[in-house]
């Protein structure tokens, strides 16, 4: 009876210690923080309302700036002056975070955006939808993908002003691409364009805007045109005439040029990740960063990219990198600490253009008559370990690419060479 009465004991507290777990993991932690990661030129933070449910951590912009010594401030019982009011201000939205949190017979964070933040634009008809989705875009630092949601939309509505949902269906999509077409566009934007449409109308049906059943986009209804992917690579021997071709010293153009080699020894990385990177990303002979465009999607368990450093790039950043090296000073003089996510992606685009003109001087004088641009950087790294026998797992990982599929496709438009040169065999007679 007494070890029953001790077994009934256990399983009552370790129940309740169960229940009370299941409640703690249930509750959300509601606080105020400065972003330390988002420092202005000013030396200010912007300050944070964090919400924390089952391990996951969301940030949400409070309006209200300060640096250090003033938060510290703001934090004590008797502050007063300005930010008193700032310190007033923020109690009030963390209150209502609380109270709204309360209000939730279930938590999410979407239930939890849906009903704390206002709802500024209302949509009505396909131009505010996506101006909808754009201003998340935009929040989200996607500055360039709004940039071509903007285009799509503006394109959509020059072809039919006033473009509602209903107006959506497979016969429009058909003649706004023959419209499109007419007027000189490649089918490879339209196919953008439409994508970008596809999105929104995905969006108009989870939120009630248009019937499930007048999807237009699909299998025997309308499908996106892909268009031709055409690889921009360049063989070895032409990225040999590049390197060694004489340029005048410390001229713009040959800083373009060794910009250029650096993102094809390093992996075909793209123009935004080198303007990002800092020199704590520079770990003995190694380089390891995040891609900027695969951080969101797969933000729960990101893979650093790790760059074997040659001693060519180790020459490029002694050459062009800023001084004094400092961890958190960003190793090629593009960007500043404290810039907008408008004012990197405008950064990112002059420094992609500048590189650009200059590789099509180099080009030029060297006699390869190819429009040689950042891409051919990383297509050619992808090529040339592909044809020189390295396995399409391990050019997937120094790519970042998420998955296999996507490396394989990425490829395909490569193998043209490689069947050339593999079948030459069959006519080794002759």
């Amino acid at each position: 009876m007494t070890i029953v009465l001790v077994f009934q004991k256990h399983v009552s507290n370790d129940v309740s210690n169960l229940k009370l777990k299941i409640m703690k993991q249930n509750n959300v932690n509601i606080s105020i923080v400065p972003d330390k990661r988002r420092v202005k030129e000013d030396e200010t933070f912007p300050l944070k309302l964090r919400l924390t449910f089952r391990g996951v951590r969301k940030y949400y912009a409070t309006g209200c700036d300060a640096n250090l010594q003033d938060w510290q401030l703001i934090q004590e019982d008797k502050v007063r002056g300005k930010l008193k009011k700032k310190a007033l201000s923020l109690l009030e939205i963390r209150l209502n975070a609380e109270k709204c949190c309360n209000g939730l017979a279930n938590f999410s964070f979407a239930k939890f955006e849906a009903a704390f933040f206002p709802k500024t634009i209302a949509v009505i008809n396909v131009r505010t939808a996506f101006e909808k989705y754009n201003h998340q875009l935009n929040e989200n630092g996607q500055i360039g993908s709004a940039i071509v949601y903007n285009c799509a939309c503006v394109s959509l509505n020059k072809f039919k002003p006033n473009l509602k949902f209903e107006h959506i269906t497979v016969e429009f999509l058909r003649s706004y691409e023959q419209w499109f077409i007419s007027q000189n566009n490649s089918i490879t934007t339209v196919g953008i364009y439409l994508r970008g449409l596809r999105a929104i109308v995905n969006y108009a049906i989870q939120e009630g805007l248009m019937d499930a059943n007048d999807y237009p986009f699909g299998k025997r209804r309308y499908i996106i045109p892909s268009g031709r992917n055409i690889k921009k690579a360049l063989k070895l021997e032409e990225i040999a005439k590049i390197y060694h071709h004489p340029l005048p010293e410390d001229s713009t153009t040959q800083m373009c040029r060794d910009y250029w080699i650096f993102l094809y020894l390093c992996n075909g990385m793209n123009v935004k990740d080198l303007c990002l990177l800092k020199y704590e990303n520079i770990e003995g002979d190694f380089i390891h960063f995040l891609r900027a465009k695969t951080t969101r999607s797969r933000r729960a368990n990101p893979e650093p990219i790790r760059i074997s450093l040659k001693e060519e790039t180790k020459r490029i950043i002694d050459k062009w990198g800023q001084k004094p090296v400092h961890p958190d000073k960003y190793i090629f003089p593009f960007l500043k600490n404290g810039m907008s996510l408008i004012k990197i992606n405008d950064q990112v685009q002059l420094a992609i253009h500048l590189i650009n003109e200059h590789m099509k001087k180099v080009a030029l004088e060297i006699g390869i008559n190819k429009n040689v641009t950042t891409y051919y950087a990383r297509h050619s790294f992808a090529t040339i370990l592909k044809n020189s026998g390295v396995s399409t797992e391990f050019i997937s990982e120094a790519l970042g690419h998420s998955s296999l599929s996507t490396t394989k496709n990425y490829l395909s438009g490569f193998e043209e060479d490689a069947i050339r040169k593999n079948t030459d065999i069959l006519v080794s007679f002759m």
